[in-house]
């Protein structure tokens, strides 16, 4: 039986390198994840669908032929009626046909990017101090201050 000779490691390079074979082996996971097309789709969604369309929505996902898009349920059910002509859009800007559906997924109101809107933390306590600020001086100004933190601790429980 012979020994196994250990790995041969290939030869280094020290010379520079461009970006790209840098950040591909990072993008391809997340582009795998969430669909090639949707990078394309967030970069170029104003000048695809229009500027009034793209503030009331934003691509969430593209992947099997369906594009999932976020706004809000009144956004939403006027879009549903504009989805021929979206699909026809969109799958100009990309080339073929890869939208084959568009899904709707709600975001609240003010969302940024798909993100939910923040609720509670540090946001909060502020709102709270702000509505305590035109209380009158006294005993029952500090009371009702009291009386609102403490409906503020209660509606984040």
């Amino acid at each position: 039986m012979g020994a196994k000779l250990p790995p041969v490691e290939p030869p280094r390079h020290f010379a520079p390198r461009g970006i790209a074979a840098l950040v591909a082996p990072i993008l391809r996971p997340a582009l795998r994840r969430r669909g090639a097309s949707l990078a394309t789709l967030i970069e170029d969604w104003p000048a695809i669908v229009g500027v009034a369309i793209a503030a009331r929505s934003v691509p969430v996902k593209c992947a099997a032929g369906t594009l999932t898009l976020g706004c809000t349920g009144p956004d939403a059910l006027e879009l549903q009626h504009q989805v021929p002509a979206l699909m026809a859009r969109i799958n100009l800007a990309l080339g073929g046909a890869p939208v084959a559906r568009v899904r709707f997924v709600d975001l609240p109101p003010g969302g940024d990017g798909g993100k939910p809107v923040a609720r509670g933390g540090r946001r909060r306590e502020v709102a709270v101090a702000e509505s305590c600020e035109g209380l009158p001086e006294g005993p029952i100004g500090e009371a009702l201050a009291r009386l609102r933190r403490g409906m503020g601790r209660r509606d984040r429980a």
